[in-house]
């Protein structure tokens, strides 16, 4: 049996069942890690880890197989094409002044923050750490209060130790490790791709399950190389755009 685990998902009753497993079972199969099996589970497995009919988990797979996801072999199982994978991402460059003033503006709630274990998705980011510090905000609208992103930070524990939470309610996480902990800052590599809302974020940002958002990725790296802070943020779709201008001379 493979390893392969799809995210679990909280179906919508108002959209066609088949339709929410392809595109939950789409994320994950295009998120997936290289060293991921290629063989899905079987159809029963995949039925009854969605809570849905044999038949609708069929219809959910003969989407993606349309689409050239997967492949369908008798008595083998199915399979995830080995060329299934996201495409470049769109990398934004920019000064670190340029990323602190997207960053503000907006009203900031400290949802928590603590340690956790190293998330095995960012392991390759913290390959010398066991824990790190982490922080979860809301931010919104300042002048509706209506929610726009949520936003969760992974930093090293050194730094995190050094943080006043407090600030993170009033500042940008890149303004507080530059600014208040001191540390200098080399670069930032930003990605933004499209996702589906999960059901956390479509609570906290209060938009129908598996609507359209934007999921960003914001690494800090120190003067050394290192990462010292992996931001991970969900943007309402319908209230953010990105724009690239490229400079031709």
């Amino acid at each position: 049996m493979t390893s392969f685990a799809p995210d679990s998902i909280v179906l919508n009753r108002k959209l066609p069942l088949w339709y929410q497993v392809s595109q939950s079972l789409r994320a994950s199969i295009l998120g997936r890690s290289p060293q991921d099996p290629l063989r899905l589970p079987t159809e029963e497995r995949l039925a009854g880890h969605y809570g849905v009919s044999v038949l609708t988990m069929r219809q959910a797979l003969k989407e993606l197989e349309d689409e050239g996801l997967i492949t369908r072999h008798r008595r083998r199982g199915t399979f995830i094409e080995p060329s299934a994978q996201r495409g470049a991402p769109v990398r934004l460059l920019g000064s670190v002044d340029t990323i602190v003033a997207q960053q503000s503006g907006m009203t900031t709630e400290l949802l928590d923050h603590g340690s956790v274990p190293v998330p095995a998705e960012l392991a390759e980011h913290f390959p010398d750490l066991a824990e790190v510090g982490t922080y979860h905000r809301l931010r919104g609208d300042e002048k509706t209060g209506e929610p726009t992103n949520h936003a969760r930070n992974y930093v090293r524990p050194e730094l995190a130790a050094r943080i006043d939470p407090q600030d993170l309610v009033r500042w940008p996480m890149t303004k507080v490790l530059r600014d208040v902990v001191g540390v200098r800052i080399s670069r930032i590599t930003d990605t933004v791709e499209a996702r589906l809302a999960d059901p956390e974020t479509a609570r906290l940002l209060q938009v129908p399950l598996l609507s359209p958002i934007l999921h960003y990725t914001g690494i800090v790296h120190g003067e050394d190389g290192r990462a010292l802070d992996v931001a991970r943020i969900h943007y309402r779709g319908d209230r953010f755009s990105f724009t690239v201008t490229l400079d031709a001379h």
